[in-house]
C-alpha cells in the first residue's frame, strides 16, 4: 500500500471513530439529562401517567408521659416471623448443594431464638406443607423483639423473614390505664388515645417508583415523602403518686367490700390533676382482661349525688346573699323536721333541738340545721351558687365520656327538693367537680379550670402548651377564709376527726354519705350509699385536694368507710411533694351551738 493510501485509510478510521464518539456523547448527554438533570421533573410526569408504583411510609406514633417525662404510653417496632416452607424443602432436597445448617438444626436455632420448642417449628412447616405442597408461608411467631429480629437475621436462612409492624405498649402497665386509655385492634381509641389523637397521630409519607419490564426498579425514579412522627403529650399526672394511691384504693375497696372506689388529687394552685386513681383499673396491655365497665375511668364517667361534702356550699351560698357567718344561728334544728310547706327532714342521728351556729350545722352535717339555713336565701340563689361552683358543667378538660352530671331548673324543685338540695341531693356531681369546686374554696374563692394535660411537643421539637384556661373567682375572699375555717373545724370536731389526722399538718375535710337511687323504681335503695370524703391540707396554706369516693361500700356504710382512705392518701401526697408542715396554730375552736 502506497503511503496516500496508507493516510487514506487511517483518516477515514479517525471519522469514523469521531462520528462514534459523537454519536456514544449524544446518547450519554441525553441519557444525564432523563435521569439526572430532569430525573425529577420525569418521575413526576410519570406518576401524572400513572405509570409507577407507590406507597405509604408509616410513621410511629407519639409518646404519653407524666410530669417528669416518664414514659406511660409508646410505639415499639415488632417483627412477625413467616417462613417460606417450599423454599426451605427445596434446599433440602438438593443433594448437590446441601445448606450450611440443616431444617433440623435450623428449626432447633429458630426455636431457641422465639421461645418454642424445635418440635412445634418443624410442625408449623410440615402442616403448611401437608396441606399444600408448593406453600410458600406459614407464620411461626408474632411480635418479635428487635434483639431476636437480629438473631434471626443473623442465621442468614433464605426462607425466613421478619416483617416489621409497629404495637402501642404500655411500660408502666395499669398504672394510669383508666386515664391513658389504650387503642383496640379494629383501630378505636378510648381515654387519652382518643382524646390527644391529633397530637399523637403520626403523618404519613409515601414512596413512589418506577420499574421495568424485568421489575427492576428504573435508577432516578425513586421519590420519597418522610413521614413525620406523631408528638409527645405531657400529662400533669406523677407517676408514683399514681401508683401508690391505685395500690391504697385496691385494698381499700376489698377491705371496705365496696364494688369501686377513686381517689383525686389536685393542686390547689394551678388546678393541675396530680393523680386519678382507680379501682376496678385495666392495664391497657391488655385491656380484654378487664371487664367492659371497668375500661373507662369512673372518676370522670360516673356522677353521684354529693351528699354532705356540698353543705359547704349551701353555706357558702348563705354567707353571700344573707351576710351569714360561722356564728349565724338558726333555732330548734332537731333530728326530725316537718316544714311548713310539708317536706320532712331527719338527720343521720338523734340528738334534742339545738340552736346550731352555721359552723355547728356543718361540724355535726346536719340535714335539718341546714335546711333551716337554707330558708334564708332563694331558691334561685343557691341554684345559682351550685352552678357558679361548677354543678352541671363539664371541668375543662372534657375527658372522654366525661359526666355533666345533672341539675334541675329551679322550676322544678318541689316542697321537698327546696330542701334536700342544702344538703347534697336531687343534683349530681363527679369527683372532679367536687375537687374543683374544694380547689376553688382552698385557693381563695378563685377557681382554676382542672387540667390533666401539660403540653404536646411536636417531632422536631416544638412544644405547644394546653390552652390555660382562665380563673375565675366564684367567692368573696374574706368569706371564703371564714368557710375554710369552718371546714377545719369540721375535721378537727367532726365525727371522723381522728381517723384523719395527720401529724404535723392543718386538715379541712368534709364527709358525704349520698342514697344511690333504684333505676327501675326512681327511689333510693334501702341501706345502700355512695360515699366521700373531701379535704385539702395544710388548711394554713392549702397546697392539695384529695377526694376519695367508695361505691357501696359494705362493712362501714357511712361516710367514715373513706376516712381511712382519705388519711392515707392525704400523708401520701404530702410526702410526695415534700410539703412543709403547719406553721401556725389553728385559731380557737368554733362552737357548734349558740
Amino acid at each position: 500500500m502506497t503511503p496516500r493510501a496508507s493516510r487514506t485509510s487511517r483518516r477515514r478510521t479517525v471519522l469514523a471513530t469521531a462520528a462514534i464518539l459523537l454519536v456514544m456523547g449524544g446518547f450519554v448527554v441525553r441519557l444525564v439529562d432523563v435521569q439526572v438533570v430532569s430525573a425529577s421533573a420525569n418521575v413526576k410526569q410519570s406518576e401524572k401517567l400513572s405509570l409507577g408504583y407507590a406507597k405509604d411510609i408509616d410513621g410511629a406514633r407519639g409518646k404519653i408521659v407524666d410530669s417528669s417525662g416518664t414514659v406511660l404510653a409508646e410505639s415499639q417496632l415488632v417483627y412477625d416471623l413467616q417462613m417460606d416452607p417450599a423454599v426451605m424443602k427445596g434446599l433440602e432436597d438438593d443433594k448437590n448443594n446441601k445448606p450450611k445448617l440443616p431444617w433440623a438444626k435450623a428449626s432447633n436455632e429458630i426455636a431457641a431464638i422465639t421461645g418454642l420448642t424445635g418440635d412445634e417449628v418443624r410442625k408449623i412447616a410440615s402442616d403448611a406443607l401437608a396441606e399444600d405442597p408448593g406453600s410458600h408461608y406459614a407464620m411461626i411467631k408474632t411480635g418479635l423483639s428487635t434483639d431476636q429480629f437480629l438473631k434471626i437475621r443473623a442465621l442468614g436462612l433464605a426462607y425466613l423473614w421478619p416483617l416489621p409492624r409497629s404495637v402501642r405498649v404500655y411500660p408502666n402497665g395499669a398504672v394510669a390505664g383508666n386515664l391513658i386509655g389504650f387503642i383496640a385492634g379494629n383501630g378505636d381509641k378510648e381515654g387519652l388515645e382518643e382524646m390527644q389523637n391529633s397530637c399523637l397521630s403520626a403523618t404519613k409519607g409515601k414512596e413512589s417508583y418506577l420499574v421495568g419490564k424485568d421489575g427492576v426498579v428504573i435508577p432516578g425514579s425513586q421519590s420519597e415523602q418522610p413521614a413525620v412522627d406523631g408528638g409527645t403529650v405531657t400529662l400533669t399526672i406523677n407517676t408514683e403518686l399514681q401508683w401508690y394511691l391505685q395500690q391504697m384504693i385496691s385494698e381499700e375497696v376489698k377491705a371496705q367490700g365496696a364494688k369501686a372506689g377513686t381517689v383525686t388529687v389536685v393542686e390547689v394552685g394551678t388546678g393541675k390533676i396530680r393523680a386519678a386513681a382507680e379501682y376496678p383499673t385495666v392495664d391497657p396491655n391488655d385491656p380484654g382482661a378487664a371487664d367492659p365497665q371497668d375500661r373507662g375511668s369512673r372518676i370522670f364517667s360516673t356522677s353521684f349525688e354529693p351528699g354532705s361534702t356540698f353543705k359547704a356550699i349551701t353555706a357558702a351560698s348563705v354567707m353571700e346573699y344573707a351576710n351569714a357567718n360561722a356564728s349565724t344561728v338558726v333555732t330548734g334544728a332537731s333530728s326530725h323536721e316537718e316544714f311548713p310547706n310539708g317536706a320532712v327532714i331527719n338527720d343521720a342521728f338523734d340528738h334534742p333541738a339545738y340552736d346550731y351556729t352555721l359552723a355547728g350545722a356543718l361540724i355535726d352535717s346536719s340535714n335539718v340545721a341546714l335546711s333551716k339555713f337554707g330558708d334564708m336565701v332563694s331558691d334561685q340563689q343557691r341554684y345559682d351558687e351550685l352552678i357558679k361552683f361548677g354543678v352541671g358543667s363539664k371541668t375543662a378538660i372534657d375527658f372522654p365520656g366525661e359526666a355533666s352530671g345533672i341539675i334541675h331548673p329551679v322550676k322544678d324543685w318541689d316542697y321537698q327538693s327546696h330542701y334536700t338540695t342544702t344538703f347534697g341531693q336531687y343534683y349530681t356531681v363527679t369527683a372532679p367537680q367536687v375537687a374543683s369546686a374544694y380547689q376553688a374554696i382552698a385557693n381563695g374563692g378563685v377557681k382554676i379550670p382542672l387540667s390533666l394535660v401539660e403540653s404536646c411537643t411536636s417531632a422536631d421539637g416544638k412544644v405547644t402548651d394546653a390552652p390555660a384556661a382562665k380563673p375565675q373567682r366564684v367567692f368573696d375572699a374574706t368569706k371564703d377564709a371564714e368557710l375554710s375555717r369552718m371546714i377545719e373545724n369540721v375535721a378537727v370536731q367532726g365525727s371522723v376527726s381522728d381517723q384523719i389526722k395527720v401529724p404535723g399538718y392543718r386538715i379541712a375535710a368534709k364527709t358525704g354519705t349520698a342514697q344511690k337511687p333504684d333505676p327501675t323504681t326512681g327511689a333510693y335503695k334501702e341501706g345502700i350509699y355512695f360515699t366521700s370524703m373531701v379535704g385539702y391540707a395544710p388548711a394554713d396554706h392549702p397546697e392539695y385536694v384529695v377526694v376519695v369516693t367508695l361505691d357501696e361500700p359494705t362493712r362501714v356504710t357511712s361516710s367514715a368507710a373513706t376516712a381511712p382512705a382519705f388519711q392515707k392518701a392525704m400523708t401520701q401526697v404530702l410526702k410526695t411533694y415534700r410539703v412543709q408542715p403547719s406553721t401556725t396554730p389553728m385559731e380557737p375552736l368554733l362552737p357548734k351551738y349558740q
